[in-house]
């Protein structure tokens, strides 16, 4: 990467990319805009892809006075009708700062998708973000989709009668889930959607949204499967695939503890056969007893689903029903207690992240529970919308993501960061 800094990226009012060298590239943290430097900048990792921010203006870096300037016409044309752009970036990276922009009056809610501040130079793009798996089971090189679609296809003659088959190839072919494709594949992580109700109500739900609202990105799972049908696709993928894991709790769905005596029943009926590979829960931790109850029967680990350590926030944001943080805290304990595996799948927005108030509840987090592991996950939503939702107006500048994730990394050097859910083999 050369000394130079990338230059701001704008789409015209034909919805064309172009870079403008008059402003350099700005990220957001919250609603402070930044000049990345050298450290916090990757090429825009494969199998990213850019969107156009509708309503929204771009914003840059004046080269001069390093002082932030909105862009609010076509540099080339003079016309009006420009356009901020932000990438979403492949699974394993995670944002350092957001797209930098300014919203005008009336701006359309942007998608459930997650918007890095993205900018070019040296004929690249560049985004202010960083790699935080290696772990290459989600990279794009890596899917063919020719034999993808061959195994899906074989699979779904050969088990018509298995209906949570069936709704996994949905999510192969028509979503491109990497979950269901890897599933389809014979390797590593394999889904196990399982409930089609929640006991939470999330401001960014990927699979359910209020009408009126933005969409969600995949249809929720409209049934309930059996012990039997999770176990037809657990028991030959962990006695089979490499580094084998498998998965209650997707996108694709709602909140797997409800439906915690089939996942129960599914346990056993899985460890009766095989004693290999991890099974795993994604979840939002709200039901300690039904956790409980399945670290008991079999369950090896368990991601917890949090958007902030602070409980006010966790309300906020996932306008919960029959439950509370004391409960997702209580979940995490108990399965810490009987000597299970514990990740928090911390969703990632920069300036709320990294907020000096948010970090010290987190490390409170961490030092009482004892968390093997977090997720650098980026919260797939809206950031105006996100920050209007859980009220946040914070008290300080944000630390800033890499200084936020080296100070954690300093505090706890026993734990552990990552992306992806770990085989435990």
């Amino acid at each position: 990467m050369s000394n130079r800094k990338p230059a701001l990226v704008f789409a015209n009012s034909k919805g064309e990319i172009l870079d403008y060298e008059g402003l350099t590239m700005a990220g957001a943290g919250g609603e402070r805009f930044h000049c990345p430097d050298q450290a916090e900048l990757i090429e825009l990792p494969e199998g990213s892809e850019l969107f156009v921010l509708p309503g929204r203006l771009p914003v840059g870096i004046e080269p001069d006075t390093g002082e932030p300037a909105l862009l609010d016409t076509d540099p080339y044309t003079g016309e009006t009708g420009i356009s901020a752009v932000a990438a979403f970036m492949a699974p394993a990276h995670t944002a350092v700062y957001t797209a930098a922009y300014q919203s005008r009056k009336k701006a359309p809610l942007l998608p459930l998708f997650a918007y890095t501040a993205v900018g070019w130079m040296d004929g690249k793009f560049w985004v202010a973000a960083f790699r935080s798996d290696q772990d290459i089971r989600q990279d794009t090189a890596g899917f063919d989709q020719e034999l993808i679609n061959q195994r899906t296809a074989k699979k779904l003659r050969q088990q018509q009668d298995n209906r949570l088959i069936q709704h996994l190839g949905k999510c192969c072919l028509t979503y491109g889930c990497p979950a269901a494709r890897n599933y389809f594949l014979g390797r590593w992580e394999a889904p196990l959607p399982s409930s089609p109700d929640c006991n939470a109500s999330c401001v960014g739900c990927i699979s359910l949204q209020p009408s009126g609202c933005c969409p969600s990105t995949q249809d929720r799972i409209r049934f309930a499967p059996t012990a039997r049908e999770i176990a037809e696709i657990a028991i030959p993928h962990l006695e089979n695939a490499p580094r084998p894991v498998v998965s209650f709790g997707q996108g694709c769905e709602g909140e797997p503890l409800l439906q915690a005596s089939t996942l129960e029943k599914s346990i056993h009926m899985i460890r009766r056969q095989t004693t290999k590979g991890t099974i795993n829960l994604n979840t939002n931790a709200s039901l300690p007893d039904a956790v409980e109850k399945l670290a008991a029967a079999g369950l090896d680990s368990i991601r917890v689903s949090m958007n902030s350590a602070r409980p006010d926030f966790h309300q906020r944001y996932y306008r919960p029903s029959g439950f509370s943080f004391k409960d997702v805290r209580r979940s995490i304990e108990v399965m810490k207690a009987t000597g299970k595996h514990v990740s928090l799948n911390y969703f990632i927005l920069p300036g709320f992240t990294d907020d000096p108030d948010e970090y010290a509840a987190l490390c409170e987090l961490i030092a009482s529970t004892k968390p093997d592991l977090i997720q650098l996950r980026n919260l797939n939503m809206d950031p105006e919308q996100y920050r209007k939702a859980v009220q946040h107006a914070p008290a300080a500048p944000p630390l800033g993501m890499l200084h936020w994730l080296h100070k954690l990394k300093e505090q706890f050097p026993a734990l552990k960061f990552g992306y992806f859910n770990p085989c435990l083999d």
